[in-house]
């Protein structure tokens, strides 16, 4: 789970000049797809419309298993669905013997080569193959960003990481993993708006970003939830290890100030975090936990109210229960 794109891999950082002005540059992006030129699958219906899939291997499988080179989280699909190969310049979708089946434009195949706009179905997700320089890259792209990024914070936004968060509370309820939640929020972040302007409000939000995504897995989820609120989902993750890296990270945000218009801005966090093992605990009533109807508003709850207690608490710390 996986690092914010602009149109063709790169996002847009804003910095602050002498005279107040804006300048913006294109940084490599930390999820970029891949270069453009190569062929790929794009994700078109389902949680993660418009992402691609490079196809530069000689051997891709496809599947909802997790040595699946393109993991593809449907129910429908089999661990070990189809696998890509590449013949030459062509690449050949074949069929593993799955459950439900490998469609192509519609029709059952057990054999294809990959024509450019074909489109595969695996479970009940479609991909669209789309060879090198297909002029939809740019469209694609496009859709991916704004369905998935916040535009001020280059995080994850809100809708991403709730549908990150049920998919992760379901793997995980399910194969009886652990898992964490951390809300954080940036304190005082209104008289830093009222002190030194919105811009500058802006500016600090994207640093604070930056800051954080530097210091997470490539497997965890780190989202924008609202104005100056964040989250934070580790996967596989409990209390002890969240409450490490929750500490770790506001032990760095305080430590060095940030910059707007030329002046410091000193900062600070405050956390919440909620596990999933202690919430089904106290939520289950005597349920298996593979029974349990997880209550998802109720798990960020948990972490929100955790959160403001760390604020009525004097700010800048992580209350974890």
């Amino acid at each position: 789970m996986t690092p914010a794109p602009g149109p063709h891999g790169g996002v847009h950082r804003t910095t602050m000049s002498g005279d107040n002005t804006l300048i913006t540059a294109l940084q490599p992006n930390r999820e970029a797809t891949h270069k453009a030129g190569a062929a790929c699958l794009v994700a078109i219906n389902g949680a993660h419309i418009g992402r691609k899939y490079p196809l530069d291997g000689d051997e891709q499988m496809i599947g909802r298993g997790k040595d699946a080179a393109i993991q593809v989280d449907d129910e429908a699909a089999s661990r070990r669905h189809a696998v890509l190969e590449a013949h030459g310049v062509q690449l050949v979708l074949r069929d593993l013997g799955s459950t439900n089946g490998t469609l192509v434009n519609e029709r059952p195949i057990r054999e294809h080569v990959l024509q450019d706009g074909d489109c595969i179905q695996i479970g009940t997700t479609l991909l669209k193959f789309l060879a090198g320089n297909n002029v939809e890259w740019s469209y694609h792209d496009e859709i991916y960003r704004l369905t998935t990024f916040d535009p001020v914070t280059q995080a994850y936004n809100k809708r991403y990481f709730l549908q990150e968060l049920e998919r992760e509370l379901s793997r995980c309820q399910r194969h009886k993993k652990e898992l964490a939640l951390v809300m954080l929020d940036i304190d005082h972040f209104k008289a830093i708006n009222d002190e030194y302007g919105h811009v500058a409000g802006d500016h600090v939000l994207r640093q604070c970003s930056e800051r954080i995504l530097g210091m997470i897995r490539s497997e965890d989820t780190f989202a924008r939830f609202g104005g100056e609120e964040f989250t934070l989902l580790l996967p596989e993750t409990g209390k002890a290890e969240a409450e490490r890296t929750a500490e770790k990270i506001r032990a760095a945000i305080s430590a060095t100030p940030f910059r707007g218009q030329e002046r410091e801005i000193p900062l600070s966090m405050s956390f919440g975090i909620a596990d999933l093992g202690e919430y089904i605990a106290t939520t289950a009533s005597g349920q298996a936990d593979s029974t349990l109807q997880l209550d998802i508003e109720a798990f960020i709850r948990l972490a929100d109210e955790r959160l403001y207690r760390a604020k009525r608490e004097g700010r800048n710390r992580v209350v974890s229960g």
